[in-house]
This record gives C-alpha cells, sequence and structure tokens, in this order.
C-alpha cells in the first residue's frame, strides 16, 4: 500500500446530495481514499444555504472547509447580468468564470503555505481558475482531476443547436472553453482523466505533456446488484441523469421526438420512464404532450425505479464524462442501449454486455430486440454485470487513481 498521504481536495461544492454523476464519483472515490489517507476537502457553499444533514459527518474527509460564495439563478435577471457581463469583460467562458474566486485562492495558497500537504487535487475544471494567479507560488505537487473534456461538450451542443442565436452563442463557449481548458491544464504538474480516449484528446488536441493516465468509471457492485424481479407489462424503457443539465435535456427530447415513435410503431403501450432530480419546464411539458412519458423528479434511492424497467437507454449526442449511469444498470443486470457518445471511453463492447446504435431506427431496433428477444437481454445483462464485478469496483478505481498521482509528485521536465 501507498504511504499514508495528506492530501487538499479542492471542488467547486458540497457532495450532497449524490445527485449527479461526478458527486457520485468523487464521494465514492474520497470515501475509499480516506481510509488511508488524509484528505481535507475545499469546496464554495452557497451563502444562505445550509448544508445536507449527510455532509458533515460523512467520512470521505478529515476536515472540510466551506468558503462563501453566490451563483445567480438561472433565469433570473442577475443570471442575464452576469452573462452579459461575461461576455463582454471577460475571455472565461461563463461555465468557469462563475466559480473564479478570490476567497478560494487565498485559502488554497494558505494551506500550501503550512506545509501540511503531500498533494493538492484540482477536482473538475470548474475550480481550475482559481489556480490561475497562485500556481507559481504553489509549493505543493498539483492534480488535475479531468472528469470530462469540457470543450467538446460545448462543441456538440453548439452543433445540435438550429436556433442561429444559440448556435453563436454556445460556438463562441466551445471556442472560449477549448482555449481555457488548454492553458488552464498547463497550470497542474499532472492530469488524470476518466478515460483513455479524453486521455488521447489532451495529448492530441492540446499538446499537453503533463497527462498522468486515465483512471476508469466505478460502481458499488454491492449497493447496485440485481433484483429477480418480474419484467414489467407493459414494457418500459428507462433514462437515467441529471434532468437540469443540458446534454440530458436534449437528448430525452431527442428520444421522445424520434425514437420512442418508432418504438410505438411495433409496442405502442410501450413507457419512457426518465428518472431523475430537477426536470426542467420543457422536460416537464413532456409528460403533457405524450401520455407515455413519466418522470420521477429527484428520488432518494434509484434502484427500485431502474428495477421497474426491461431496460436503460443512454441517447447522448453531446456530454461527456463517468457515464456512471451505465455501469450502476450493469450492476443491477438491466441491459442497456446507448449512443457511441452515450458510452464513450467505456470497456465495453456492442453485442456483448451492451448495445451501441446511433441513428434513429436503429436506436429503436436495438431496444425492440431487447423487448423481444428475452434470451439476448439475459446475455447481455449477465455480461454486463460480470464486467462491473471484475474491473470496476470503487476500491480498485480508487487505488489506482492514488498510484498515479504518486508517480508525478514532482512536476513534469518541460
Amino acid at each position: 500500500m501507498t504511504n499514508s498521504l495528506k492530501i487538499l481536495w479542492v471542488k467547486s461544492g458540497p457532495l450532497y446530495p449524490l445527485d449527479t454523476g461526478g458527486k457520485i464519483r468523487t464521494h465514492a472515490m474520497l470515501s475509499e481514499i480516506n481510509k488511508d489517507h488524509k484528505v481535507t476537502y475545499l469546496a464554495f457553499k452557497e451563502n444562505d444555504s445550509s448544508l445536507h444533514h449527510d455532509e458533515e459527518t460523512a467520512p470521505y474527509a478529515i476536515q472540510k472547509s466551506w468558503i462563501p460564495w453566490r451563483e445567480a439563478a438561472t433565469g433570473t435577471v442577475k443570471f442575464f447580468l452576469q452573462l452579459f457581463n461575461n461576455l463582454l469583460f471577460s475571455s472565461l467562458p461563463y461555465a468557469l468564470a462563475k466559480y473564479q474566486a478570490a476567497g478560494m485562492s487565498s485559502k488554497i495558497l494558505k494551506l500550501d503555505a503550512s506545509g501540511d500537504f503531500d498533494l493538492i487535487i484540482c477536482d473538475f475544471l470548474s475550480s481550475a481558475p482559481n489556480f490561475r494567479a497562485i500556481h507559481s507560488q504553489l509549493k505543493t505537487p498539483t492534480v488535475l482531476f479531468q472528469h470530462n473534456i469540457e470543450s467538446q461538450i460545448w462543441k456538440r451542443l453548439a452543433t445540435s443547436k438550429r436556433n442561429v442565436i444559440s448556435q453563436a452563442y454556445f460556438s463562441l463557449q466551445y471556442r472560449r472553453m477549448f482555449r481555457w481548458e488548454r492553458k488552464l491544464s498547463l497550470l497542474f504538474d499532472g492530469i488524470i482523466t476518466v478515460s483513455q480516449n479524453d486521455a488521447d484528446f489532451c495529448k492530441e488536441a492540446y499538446h499537453l505533456n503533463n497527462i498522468i493516465g486515465a483512471v476508469p468509471t466505478g460502481v458499488n457492485i454491492v449497493f447496485f446488484s440485481p433484483k429477480e424481479t418480474a419484467a414489467p407489462k407493459p414494457a418500459r424503457i428507462a433514462f437515467l441523469g441529471s434532468m437540469d443539465w443540458m446534454p440530458n435535456i436534449e437528448c430525452v427530447q431527442y428520444f421522445v421526438a424520434k425514437v420512442l415513435p418508432l418504438i410505438h410503431t411495433v409496442q405502442p403501450e410501450l413507457s419512457f420512464y426518465v428518472i431523475g432530480r430537477n426536470p426542467a419546464p420543457v422536460i416537464c411539458e413532456l409528460t403533457k404532450n405524450h401520455r407515455s412519458v413519466e418522470l420521477t423528479g429527484t428520488v432518494d434511492d434509484i434502484r427500485p425505479h431502474l428495477q421497474s424497467c426491461n431496460l436503460m437507454i443512454v441517447p447522448l449526442h453531446a456530454g461527456g464524462g463517468t457515464r456512471i449511469k451505465i455501469f450502476e444498470a450493469m450492476a443491477m443486470g438491466i441491459p442497456v442501449v446507448s449512443t457511441t457518445i452515450g458510452a464513450e471511453g467505456l470497456p465495453v463492447t456492442h453485442g456483448k454486455d451492451i448495445l451501441i446504435a446511433n441513428r434513429d431506427q436503429d436506436l429503436a431496433d436495438a431496444c425492440l430486440q431487447l423487448l423481444q428477444n428475452p434470451d439476448l437481454a439475459k446475455k447481455i445483462a449477465i455480461a454486463g454485470r460480470e464486467k462491473v464485478e471484475q474491473d470496476h469496483s470503487w476500491h480498485a478505481v480508487s487505488e489506482q487513481f492514488i498510484k498515479l498521482c504518486c508517480k508525478h509528485r514532482s512536476p513534469p521536465p518541460p
């Protein structure tokens, strides 16, 4: 085992509630890492909000420190003023600029100067702007943990827009993100991604020489385990994801508009079950116009909801990152259909442990294959469970992460 390390972990906000893939991944990894190492967690906290009742007592860090911060609520006058000011007076994309605060930079510098830490981990690119003014003063080795390649999310979102104004705005944000993702990545002694694809992109597109490696997505294989339940009738297809995240909103809209009608020509009674927090108004509208669409909203436990479905669909055409939901479904013995982008970077095999399709009709056909062929659905489900059991426990993933960090605790040569 690696000698015990003292780690300063910097993130944009609290981890609870565990309602996004990024939070789940960070929480699971820190819960493992903090067993053998000493983690101090540093993050923003909304000025007027109280912490979730589990936040302070959860054993993912020995100490937690909060920097006061306020985010303008989406759609408010203040929000649009911030967007306007960002367009005029900042070269940073708004998604990064809103997390830049002098108080955070000062706190990082103060903790570094104490000499108490062996590593500083910046979790997600969103926290990286706080290292801009201080990186040359830091004495502790730094690592950027890249859950997503942010520029590619914005590029795909820009490409998907049909409205000229929206396309122009998202294209501008993509260009800013591409430029700043490279600039900010250069501030760190090492970078760890969540897939080899992402690591290769950083080397090729950003010409970075500080890529340490990649750690795979993990899953709690005990918590997410198969249950013997009868297949629901009529059939039900699940989508799982935060429904206030734009790529998820757009892919659900796409599936309902383009793919679901094709499935209904064969199975008209089938329902589409959207499991995820904070459904955006456009998603809520779908239930009014489509009787086959159901929403859960925020749920405490996704397992009974997933267990009530025949399969899970991941029709993403934009997005990136952890893809935890795919491994959670696999761990529960639920077969998965995904686009190539939806499963991008995961070590999965079409026809063995997942079905991959991209065009409207192909996605519909893949879903119908699993619905109409129980033997195929069972085969895919068993292979998916075996894969996550063998290779993707959180303990194994976290050990690999620490080993990569320790290989580069000194800055790489220029």
